[in-house]
């Protein structure tokens, strides 16, 4: 499968492509620095600017499948910047005639307790405040629009760097946490989880969730 991949450079984008690639699918990378992706069998690195609409279109012309891992965690105002980069992405797999898009999602949409999300917890972090408000819309975007498949995958409330083991379990829009109550996943097994809705295409049009 040709899977083009944006933000294929970033802490989870370089899991996904380094799963993707395990798999024998062909990458293209899609990411601001170039420089910051090893060469390897099977991948291609094209730098693109999100908010050009019309590059992004032409650099997915050829792809079978999008992984969004675009975060804008770096701006000033991040919750806006991810807003506009995504709405970007969105629009481009759509001109392109993309069949399906897959999205990073973030777990703050997640709820804790029934009609609770993480997001408007009194306690939530506000360091991530800006990128969880923009996953946070760009999930309610995807699911007022009827033009592009989707898939959108929270990870758990702790993703952190770890190999993958293969095991864990998938949810929906409720936060999945183990007998110790916490809520983790490693970034290999976020990829694996990722990948696999890639190549079975299980969650057409939804949101679903991964966590040990």
């Amino acid at each position: 499968m040709n899977i083009a991949i944006i933000g294929a450079s970033g802490f989870i984008g370089s899991a996904l492509t380094a799963e993707a690639l395990s798999r024998g699918h062909q990458v293209t990378a899609l990411v601001s620095r170039p420089e910051r992706i090893e060469a390897a069998d099977g991948l291609t690195t094209n730098k693109v600017d999100v908010l050009d609409t019309q590059a992004l279109t032409l650099a997915l012309a050829e792809a079978e499948l999008v992984i969004s891992a675009f975060s804008g965690h770096k701006e000033a105002d991040v919750a806006s910047y991810y807003l506009q980069g995504f709405q970007s992405i969105l629009a481009a797999s759509i001109k392109a005639q993309v069949p399906r898009l897959l999205v990073v999602g973030g777990a703050a949409s997640l709820e804790y307790a029934p009609g609770q999300i993480l997001l408007n917890s009194p306690d939530f972090p506000a360091a991530y405040l800006g990128t969880a408000q923009g996953a946070y819309q760009a999930l309610q975007l995807l699911k007022a629009q009827n033009q592009q498949h989707w898939s959108y995958l929270s990870p758990a409330a702790d993703i952190f760097p770890g190999g993958k083991t293969g095991r864990f379990r998938l949810g929906q829009d409720q936060l999945l946490t183990d007998t110790e109550g916490k809520s983790r996943i490693s970034v290999a097994d976020y990829a694996v989880a990722m990948l696999d809705e890639a190549e079975q295409n299980l969650h057409s049009n939804q949101r679903f969730c991964v966590a040990y």
